[in-house]
């Protein structure tokens, strides 16, 4: 059974395919017979709308029009994981800000590659805190205002506490039994 006008069931095609589409898979699923004809009429009839018909390696599909282009145009924020290292280090300028990298390292038992605190810098979460008055004079690193907004605090005084912390899960069952034995209670 052909359809009454080929231009149009062409376009339904089209219209509705997940992928660009070559004229003869257009003929197989529209039972058109002279499928270029109507591809003709289609780019003729949407040349001077926001969208056009056009073909790249022999696959037919709409687009937005070129001069519409920018309108459409979306900036997306792609979200990043911050590794282990890193959600370590931010815990610890939280939590002992202004804290410098020598603590840090102090705390984490391991040293800090300079990408961890770049990249908590980068986001907007950690920011330099001004210098020590000790020998070295060295850098110091605290927390800025984009942290709180980003984790809903409304001051630091809001950061969970261990037993919030052990409460939700969120420690390893290791750190649970190391802070017990270091505590003189039983682990078992």
């Amino acid at each position: 059974m052909t359809p009454d006008d080929p231009a149009r069931a062409v376009e339904a095609a089209l219209f509705a395919a997940e992928a660009p589409m070559t004229v003869d898979a257009l003929a197989q699923a529209t039972g058109v017979a002279d499928v270029s004809a109507a591809l003709v009429r289609i780019q003729h009839d949407y040349a001077d709308r926001g969208i056009t018909l056009v073909e790249f390696g022999g696959r037919w599909r709409f687009q937005t029009a070129a001069d519409l282009a920018h309108i459409l145009r979306r900036e997306r924020e792609e979200p990043r994981r911050l590794s282990r290292a890193g959600v370590e280090t931010l815990a610890i300028v939280a939590y002992h800000e202004p804290v410098s990298r020598a603590e840090i390292e102090a705390i984490r038992g391991v040293a800090v590659a300079k990408g961890t605190l770049d990249t908590l810098i980068e986001a907007g979460w950690v920011r330099p805190a001004g210098r020590r008055e000790v020998p070295g004079r060295p850098l110091t690193y605290a927390t800025t205002p984009g942290f709180l907004d980003h984790f809903g605090l409304a001051s630091r005084r809001d950061l969970p506490g261990l037993d919030e912390l052990r409460a939700a899960g969120l420690l390893d069952p290791l750190d649970a039994i190391t802070s017990e034995v270091e505590s003189g209670g039983d682990a078992a």
